[in-house]
């Protein structure tokens, strides 16, 4: 059992506010307010709101339920708010432009299965689901207007986003600035004691929610303030546009696959963000990082094997490393290869292209160059090399296909 400043240490993990005395803060008024519950004999109620823009998540979705789940773990209260009043407005925060508005319809047909998906990181039996509209819906515009005066229109303009769009000549439109209000009714509604949310929701919660309970009349509650988790370039913000995400809707397999793909320099931003280990266990896989006990490769097979576990299972996920030691360390061929149909005259950028193995026939030819094609395990170095034999095209490490005659 974790003593309190183990579990601020726990909570705190992955935090990222910008400010070292910002984050102090907050780990202050964590523990102040965690001794507090104890002493009442309570559970803190901590919540995060989802605004369901898309129906697919990818890992980087799950980083706040895995803090959420943390809490989980240490006996709290946690609400995952879904966000199907502030989603008709659409969050400006991580944007540099106007964010497309989306109809009811289609909040509430990603609602449907954007919490069920959250439950394979959450404990279903002790979370409860709650949409801002049951209280959204009913403020009256006076209300508004109260709510309102508590926030200048420097505060929105000074915003990295709004600022720029406002630099360049962009709209900016006046509905995008409730939605931060509308964010910090949710907290004062919930009376919560911890919200959860990314970087780019750090003046929601820390200005506007604190600012909006303090004038309610409620103590304002402390922000968990998560990083951000890059993609598999190790980069840039996991993004499905980008092509850099790690989808959790695909299989073991995949997944596997994916996180291996990571950069080495990558890698403690997953530890701390889509794990389960704690802040000891991961300091223990560091140091033998750093000290060389340890070998990148191996602690790589050792994340991607916990994310997968995450998701899929430990047995499906030490099944997935058993098939990635097959393929790619022992250079097998996976055991089914789809089919594509040879027809004469086809060069190897035709076939990429037609396949769908690539997005267009430059990066068909960027691969050629990089030596990234492979035909029967050999290295095809000339983009209009034409095949007239039935063979196994390898696209990457991880792309088959199956080149047959009909």
């Amino acid at each position: 059992m974790m003593n309190i400043d183990e579990q601020v240490r726990y909570l705190m993990q992955g935090t990222e506010y910008g400010d070292e005395a910002l984050k102090q803060s907050m780990a202050a008024e964590l523990k102040e307010r965690l001794l507090e519950a104890k002493k009442e004999n309570r559970p803190l109620r901590v919540y995060c709101g989802f605004d369901p823009r898309t129906a697919n998540l990818h890992l980087g979705h799950t980083v706040p339920m895995r803090k959420l789940r943390q809490f989980q773990e240490l006996g709290h209260d946690v609400t995952f708010v879904v966000g199907n009043y502030t989603s008709l407005i659409g969050d400006p925060s991580d944007k540099d432009v106007l964010r497309p508005r989306l109809t009811p319809e289609e909040v509430d047909e990603n609602a449907r299965t954007y919490a069920e998906q959250a439950f394979r990181i959450l404990d279903r039996n002790r979370t409860q689901i709650r949409y801002n509209s049951e209280w959204l819906s009913k403020l009256s515009f006076a209300r508004v207007i109260e709510l309102a005066s508590n926030f200048t229109l420097q505060q929105f303009l000074t915003r990295e986003n709004f600022k720029k769009r406002w630099e360049n000549g962009d709209a900016v439109y006046l509905h995008e600035t409730f939605y931060s209000i509308m964010q910090g009714y949710d907290a004062y509604m919930l009376k919560a004691d911890v919200q959860v949310g990314g970087t780019d929701q750090l003046f929601n919660i820390i200005t506007a929610a604190r600012k909006l309970m303090t004038y309610l009349g409620e103590k304002p509650n402390i922000g968990i303030i998560m990083g951000i988790l890059p993609g598999t370039d190790g980069s840039i913000k996991m993004s499905k546009s980008l092509g850099n995400d790690v989808p959790i809707s695909t299989n073991a397999e995949d997944m596997f696959g994916k996180v291996m793909s990571i950069p080495d320099f990558a890698m403690p931003a997953y530890f701390r963000l889509v794990t389960r280990w704690t802040p000891v266990e991961i300091d223990g896989i560091e140091a033998g990082l750093k000290n060389e006990i340890t070998h990148p490769r191996d602690v790589k097979m050792q994340l991607a094997r916990e994310i997968t576990g995450n998701f899929y299972g430990d047995d499906l996920a030490l099944e997935a490393e058993q098939a990635f030691v097959r393929q790619f360390q022992k250079r097998e061929m996976p055991e089914e290869i789809p089919e594509f149909p040879l027809k004469d005259n086809q060069n190897i950028l035709d076939i990429l292209e037609n396949a769908k193995l690539v997005k267009s026939r430059s990066e068909a030819r960027r691969l050629v160059s990089q030596n990234g094609i492979r035909f029967n395990g050999e290295v095809v170095s000339d983009p209009t090399m034409v095949l007239q034999d039935p063979g196994v095209l390898q696209v990457g490490k991880r792309h088959f296909i199956k080149l047959v005659k009909n």
